[in-house]
């Protein structure tokens, strides 16, 4: 008994001296799916005991004003991520998408565009409401926060920890010019494919150049389109000579909500933490009149569909196009969907406003999972090894359909051209072939066999953050030097003037050397 009490002992002096008192964190979130992640993350440092403060704006749409796990406070302007500008932003994608064509494509791009200036737009006015009101402002200060914790694909947040000059910590996958990697580590083009050109790590020659020639598209669209327009808010919030990327790439840690089971492997730093599939837990019960319906389904199970929190409808042909093919399946079917019941709905399809997706997707009898290709799904299917049809929408989501589609786990469908014989028969291929499930169960059994959960990770580190005043310790100062220094091309410069200048030495002394020999054999003949 005595060295099983010693070692209890031991073991509980180890979490004092790993433990921190209660904390005081602000947190600034990015409504939306962004907002499920976060509070995920509040809940979990609400049961350590630190204490949080959720700044939102007005007309937030999943941001609660009053919680148990924080206490809130409402900046007095709109925000850029407002419920109605989402939704309409992606009704409108969706409608050129289903055109198909290049034009189509091109118009895309020029929405989204167009619309990431209005948020721009969005943003500033957010600021300068925050920055008029200085007795909130005051008492922020006076609350000697530790840190801030936000979302870089939105810039008030990181903007509000440089001006309270606080440690930065990223619950990241996107920043607003691209995916976060590309912000701080090391990316070699020839086995890093870019986000969005679906492309795996293991690229052709072509493949290689396309990836190549997007990457300095994208870095020019960057540097002529949204540099100039971040840095002006930079400049107008703290003075010239303030870098937004700069703010960015200083950020102490960043927490990555994806793992090396959804990326491809690629080269990472040492304040990247990664935390995919930190919101998937166990499946709980189902309520009775659906698990009523979920067995009925026999031996064939269930196929569950869900297009995430911000695609509620379809266009009317697309919709009509999947109910039709479901009917034709000997499968039930939970499709989570919010737009006008398609007339072709069959008997074995139940349509619902919400579902529990966690728990579906953990219950034995569902088959496989029709998903528009967010993040939080994936991480879930993988999760709980069920294979996926993706439509692949907007944004992200192509690409990471394209990821899974690479390592054996799922089957896409063009969007454009989808009708009910093609949505159909990937369905069938997917159900049918059994290496869809084998590599998605092969994915699970990777993705849990860690030696931390991935949540509790994250908590770790944002607790290191706080005993520590940031992470510095483990920031390159990479983010500080000029391109040409990072890219050693001085130095390179440098060693090719001295091999020219050795060269030249050695040639100057060769052509010296035989014209005195030269000379010399001439006096001697004559």
């Amino acid at each position: 008994v005595k060295p099983n009490i010693h070692t209890c002992v031991i073991f509980l002096a180890a979490l004092l001296v790993a433990s921190v008192d209660g904390g005081n964190i602000l947190v600034y979130p990015v409504d939306g799916s962004h907002w499920v992640n976060m509070k995920i993350l509040i809940e979990a440092l609400h049961a350590k005991g630190h204490n949080v403060t959720v700044m939102r704006t007005l007309d937030s749409w999943y941001i609660e004003e009053t919680s148990p796990l924080y206490t809130c406070i409402t900046i007095q302007s709109p925000g850029s991520f407002d419920q109605e500008f989402i939704k309409t932003f992606v009704n409108r994608l969706l409608e050129i998408l289903r055109e198909g064509s290049i034009w189509a494509r091109i118009k895309l791009e020029l929405e989204v565009w167009a619309k990431t200036g209005e948020m721009i737009e969005k943003e500033r006015q957010i600021l300068r409401v925050l920055m008029e009101d200085k007795s909130l402002l005051q008492s922020i200060k006076d609350t000697k926060y530790d840190l801030i914790l936000t979302d870089p694909v939105s810039v008030t947040g990181t903007f509000i920890g440089h001006y309270l000059k606080l440690p930065l910590v990223f619950n990241v996958r996107w920043t607003i010019v691209g995916e976060g990697h590309f912000a701080i580590a090391p990316t070699p083009l020839s086995y890093v494919p870019l986000p969005m050109l679906g492309l795996s790590d293991r690229m052709s020659f072509f493949e290689r150049t396309f990836n190549v020639v997007m990457y300095f598209v994208i870095e020019l669209q960057v540097k002529y389109f949204l540099t100039p327009s971040y840095n002006a808010l930079s400049h107008e919030m703290f003075g010239p000579g303030v870098n937004y990327f700069e703010i960015v790439q200083g950020a102490d840690l960043w927490l990555f909500r994806v793992d090396f089971i959804f990326e491809f492997p690629r080269p990472t730093m040492p304040n990247i933490v990664y935390i995919g599939g930190f919101q998937c837990k166990p499946s709980k019960p189902l309520p009775k009149d659906l698990e009523d319906f979920v067995h009925s389904s026999g031996e064939h199970g269930v196929i569950v569909m869900s297009l995430g929190t911000l695609i509620g409808h379809l266009p009317q042909d697309v919709t009509s196009a999947i109910a039709e093919a479901f009917a034709e399946l000997p499968h039930k079917v939970i499709w989570r969907y919010k737009g006008e019941r398609p007339s072709t709905l069959g008997n074995n399809t139940l349509m619902m406003d919400w579902i529990p997706q966690n728990d579906l997707l953990g219950h034995p009898k569902t088959r496989a999972f029709v998903a528009h290709g967010g993040t939080n799904g994936i991480q879930e299917a993988i999760y709980h090894g069920v294979p996926i049809i993706g439509l692949g929408l907007i944004w992200d989501q192509p690409d990471n359909l394209a990821k899974m589609r690479v390592k054996g786990v799922a089957k896409t469908i063009d969007f454009a051209t989808l009708d009910k014989d093609s949505f159909l028969l990937a369905i069938k291929e997917v159900l049918y072939e059994p290496s869809y499930r084998e590599n998605m169960q092969r994915l699970s059994k990777l993705h849990k066999d860690t030696p931390v959960k991935p949540l509790d990770n994250a908590v770790f580190w944002i607790e290191h953050a706080i005993r520590h005043g940031g992470a510095a310790h483990l920031r390159t100062e990479s983010y500080k030097m000029p391109s040409y220094i990072y890219h050693s091309v001085d130095v390179m410069l440098f060693l090719l003037f001295v091999i020219s200048l050795i060269i030249f030495t050695l040639y100057a002394i060769m052509i010296y050397v035989y014209h005195r020999l030269c000379m010399k054999k001439t006096t001697k003949q004559e």
